[in-house]
């Protein structure tokens, strides 16, 4: 299979090209490399998978010195005409639109971006698709989606329409235009919820990576909802794997679907959306806890109340996981810790 990646020098898209890769497939990996947060890290990822940064800044294309089914190419999803000709160029089999504005707190303060990327980039890739026999969208979503819902776990057959954050809005946005396209071109879609992403190479805005950093250099570490938060915290080899199974079985119409009791998940048209989530919530002072026994080191606390667009808590059904795929994440969060903290410890020589 000839695979379209988006975000691969963020942290899913590279782990989920790498595992392609290894098992054969050939992937064009696309990222913008935007300052969202470190850019350091991305082209660390990018050279991880054989991309070197001098040579990005000359090609268009740049081939892996280490995958030779691996190319990569520098570009904002917004720019439809070169995504147009892109598709065009290259015939892609299937695409996983990893690629998006990040951050639920960065949302509050910079929404332009969340349209720009979420909405007219996911657009510009659903006409593509339309126009180029694509088999099967696979997209990232959220778990933000599921806004003010209470009943937990939370379930895909639940009503989500009451987000709240923009970054929410936008994910839940993508979901309503896959269903669209879907439902006018037969194009099979499937939307990924992702329930707090953790690991190696993880994003330096997530708690994990800001936790570790504070407490290695000894300053003190926001614990916000006073540390009564709980997140459903998912390993990335967890992840990468559930969608390697999504994107090996594109979804088909489900004839049982009736307008008069909608099943939000699924649909008559071959579009389908899954959770991908430990099913474990943890406490985040726990969280912490278990971050400290792996540095062996206290971390200083500044108690704080929730932050606004932040949900107190999230905990995934996966119950569509295991009857579809036979698959469940189940990575105990002290191991995914230790395996981030030794990766962040080889990388910043910490």
């Amino acid at each position: 299979m000839k695979h379209l990646i988006t975000g691969t020098a963020g942290f899913i898209g590279f782990h989920l090209a790498i595992k392609l890769l290894e098992r054969g497939d050939e992937v064009i990996g696309l990222d913008n490399i935007n300052d969202y947060y470190d850019v350091n890290v991305k082209y660390g990822r990018l050279k991880e998978s054989g991309i070197e940064k001098e040579e990005i800044a000359y090609a268009k294309k740049v081939l892996s010195k280490k995958y030779p089914n691996y190319k990569f190419i520098k570009l904002n999803l917004e720019d439809k005409s070169e995504i147009d000709k892109l598709f065009k160029e290259e015939k892609f089999d299937k695409v996983c639109n990893l690629a998006a504005q990040a951050g639920v707190r960065y949302s509050l303060t910079n929404p332009d971006a969340y349209i720009s990327s979420n909405i007219v980039g996911f657009i510009n890739l659903l006409e593509a698709c339309r126009h180029n026999d694509i088999k099967h969208l696979s997209y990232a979503s959220s778990s933000s989606v599921y806004g003010l819902n209470e009943e937990q776990p939370f379930s895909t057959h639940d009503n989500v329409d009451h987000p709240i954050s923009l970054y929410a809005a936008s994910k839940k946005s993508n979901e309503l235009m896959a269903h669209t396209y879907s439902h006018l071109y037969k194009i099979p879609t499937t939307g990924l919820r992702f329930f707090t992403v953790y690991g190696p190479w993880g994003r330096p805005d997530m708690a994990l990576f800001l936790f570790t950093k504070a407490i290695l250099e000894d300053k003190p570490i926001d614990v916000f909802n006073y540390g009564e938060m709980q997140r459903d915290f998912t390993y990335i080899g967890d992840i990468v794997e559930g969608i390697i199974r999504v994107i090996d079985n594109p979804p088909v119409g489900n004839p049982l679907w009736s307008g008069k009791n909608p099943d939000p998940s699924s649909s008559k048209a071959p579009y389908k959306i899954y959770n991908i989530g430990n099913n474990n919530p943890v406490k985040l002072l726990d969280f912490i806890n278990a971050i400290e026994k792996t540095i062996g080191k206290n971390a200083k606390k500044n108690m704080l109340p929730i932050q606004a667009g932040d949900v107190p808590s999230t905990y995934a059904d996966v119950s569509g996981l295991i009857d579809d795929f036979g698959y469940k994440p189940n990575t105990p969060v002290e191991k995914g810790i230790e395996q981030f903290i030794k990766w962040y410890r080889e990388f910043f020589g910490a």
